[in-house]
């Protein structure tokens, strides 16, 4: 069965906002998360695979696929990854789970770094795929970060100015970035892919997805600013891309321990999107962690 078939889809609403989701199999709850600029579908080669071994929710953020996209604010806090971080945490408990794993890749990841730190007793384990930490990486920000991570610094522009210039050609700057960033020739499938472009060409989801940038550079900062110091408890995996610039950048498990005490982790092959790229491998790591 095809990931499609296999996960239902569902929504949960929270107050206003709608979070699409997907879910499938037996035991443990697992939340996974995606990243930019996708959708829950970036998981369809590794789902059904944990869904043996797990109850696995696949959501899209607020902002991407088919959640909503709220209005903003002068503050971008509709877009904070504590208040991502908050939609997922009610509707895992809607599901019945007052505690969960999660893994999150690439802006998933650091909702689930926020969720970790907003909601310890309730995130069981934590991986996160091929970043680190948002506070640590615009802290070291140098030339090769700035050039390799260009739409950091793009998308934090006032608006209109990144929305109308990527709504001008928006699937040139999907297959752009995705090239830019992945190392493995057709990784994406065509399935995927145009579930993404089909969020992608809204012109909704690019202003969510600016304002999900723009509040990582401002409100976000200041979140983990009080959390300084302070170091998660739970079990945390980092996974990063062997050919990527993460791992090429960081030391991405010395990036880790200095924010969690339990860490460990390792390069899978491939670029930034793992577990399109390298899904076997991911697959492997993610199950003997949450096993």
């Amino acid at each position: 069965m095809t990931y499609s078939e296999m996960f239902n889809s569902a929504v949960y609403r929270r107050d206003t906002v709608d979070i699409a989701y997907r879910m499938a199999g037996n035991g443990p709850p697992l939340l996974l998360l995606h990243g930019f600029p996708q959708t829950n579908f970036m998981w369809h080669k590794i789902a059904p695979a944990l869904a043996a071994d797990f109850t696995v929710i696949a959501a899209d953020l607020r902002g991407y696929g088919d959640s909503s996209k709220p209005p903003t604010d002068s503050d971008h806090s509709p877009y904070s990854k504590r208040a991502m971080a908050a939609d997922m945490v009610a509707l895992m408990a809607s599901l019945g789970h007052a505690s969960f794993a999660v893994a999150g890749h690439d802006r998933g990841g650091r909702v689930a770094h926020r969720m970790a730190r907003d909601h310890p007793d309730v995130v069981t384990r934590l991986a996160v795929l091929d970043i680190a930490p948002t506070a640590s990486m615009y802290g070291q920000t140098d030339m090769r970060f700035a050039t390799a991570y260009y739409h950091w610094f793009f998308l934090i522009q006032p608006a209109p100015l990144p929305e109308k210039m990527i709504g001008a050609d928006p699937e040139f700057y999907l297959r752009t970035k995705g090239a830019h960033w992945g190392r493995t020739e057709g990784a994406f499938t065509e399935a995927a892919f145009a579930d993404y472009l089909r969020c992608f060409r809204q012109p909704e989801t690019i202003h969510a997805m600016c304002e999900d940038y723009r509040a990582a550079a401002t409100i976000d900062l200041q979140h983990d600013a009080v959390d300084a110091g302070k170091k998660l408890v739970m079990p945390v995996l980092a996974l990063w891309g062997a050919s990527g610039f993460v791992g090429s950048a960081y030391d991405v498990l010395a990036e880790w321990r200095a924010v969690a005490q339990d860490v460990r982790g390792h390069a899978v092959p491939g670029g930034h999107y793992l577990p399109e790229e390298a899904p076997q491998e991911t697959l492997a790591a993610l199950q003997g962690f949450f096993r």
